[in-house]
């Protein structure tokens, strides 16, 4: 089973772009994982993460405040302004603008955590990150939302808190007792979460994709061109953002690659359940969730190659 869940771990990009183009192209091959299972399938990578911290990673925010301070308003700020800004240069129409916002709105994703460590990027600092941006997500996404949102689109902030408490948080907490009461249990478990993590996004992917193909081939080149600029200045922010902090390049690596990589499989949950009057809203959340597990695969490659021995 470790050796399995290894493997998947290493291939994630290429089966979750794999599954992504039949979901898109032969959408009938997908359609049976319900958009309905996008929260529990949510849930599940959630839970996951929560099992694998230890009180190690909270230690690590006290000792290390003033990089994951950096993060979070890194993270909240860049991303938001960046989507906000893309949006409105390609004249976005309101359901598709509010999708942007979402992607960029919500904290980073689990996937940030496996690309900065094949990166040979620091990946305590990466857990760290995304533990902290994801705890802050239910009062930053929904506040962030509306600020930029409000004067043209309805934003239910409350629906939206909510929804990231239950999807989020809760199941973070109860990985967390867990690690805490079943020590051994849970490092035995914890070895085949890389097959249940990626079997789990593969779903969501195929679930998003396959149910909004019709959408997503119908939006043309514009919306693909912005989420993938949205994705590469996000990494360039952070990686410069990290050089003008003088970090070291393993935090560097870290910082880029969190701050470019979102939680998309949350902004297409909260796009289908805030603004289920704007269908176009999961299209942007769509397109990333396939985008950004490839350009995260192929900018780990080039950053490994820059430190052959894997070191951060």
């Amino acid at each position: 089973m470790k050796s399995i869940s290894q493997w998947v771990g290493r291939y994630m990009a290429v089966i979750v772009l794999v599954v992504a183009l039949l979901a898109l192209f032969v959408p009938a091959t997908c359609l049976w994982v319900q958009t309905s299972w996008i929260n529990f399938l949510l849930m599940m990578v959630m839970f996951g993460m929560g099992l694998t911290l230890k009180s190690e990673d909270f230690i690590l925010v006290f000792r290390r405040p003033g990089d994951i301070l950096l993060g979070c308003v890194a993270q909240y700020t860049l991303m938001p302004l960046l989507a906000f800004v893309i949006g409105r240069l390609f004249g976005m129409e309101e359901g598709l603008m509010a999708g942007m916002i979402l992607v960029g709105c919500c904290p980073g994703g689990t996937s940030s955590n496996v690309v900065t460590y094949l990166s040979g990027g620091d990946v305590a600092l990466s857990v760290s990150m995304t533990s902290v941006n994801t705890l802050l997500a239910p009062v930053l996404t929904p506040a962030i939302t509306y600020l930029l949102l409000h004067a043209t689109v309805s934003v239910d902030v409350v629906a939206m808190f909510v929804s990231i408490v239950q999807v989020v948080i809760l199941p973070i907490v109860l990985g967390v007792a867990f690690n805490r009461l079943a020590g051994e249990t849970a490092r035995k478990v914890a070895q085949g979460l890389p097959l249940v993590s990626v079997t789990a996004i593969t779903l969501i992917v195929a679930s998003v994709v396959s149910h909004n193909a019709q959408r997503i081939l119908s939006t043309g080149p514009v919306i693909y061109a912005a989420v993938i600029l949205h994705n590469l200045l996000g990494y360039g922010a952070g990686y410069l953002v990290a050089r003008i902090m003088r970090m070291s390049p393993g935090k560097t690596k870290a910082l880029a690659i969190e701050v470019g990589m979102q939680n998309s499989g949350l902004a297409t949950s909260l796009a289908g359940s805030v603004f289920s009057a704007l269908p176009m809203a999961t299209v942007p959340g769509a397109i990333f969730s396939i985008w950004h597990n490839l350009s995260g695969a192929v900018l780990a490659g080039i950053l490994r190659r820059k430190s052959p021995d894997g070191q951060a």
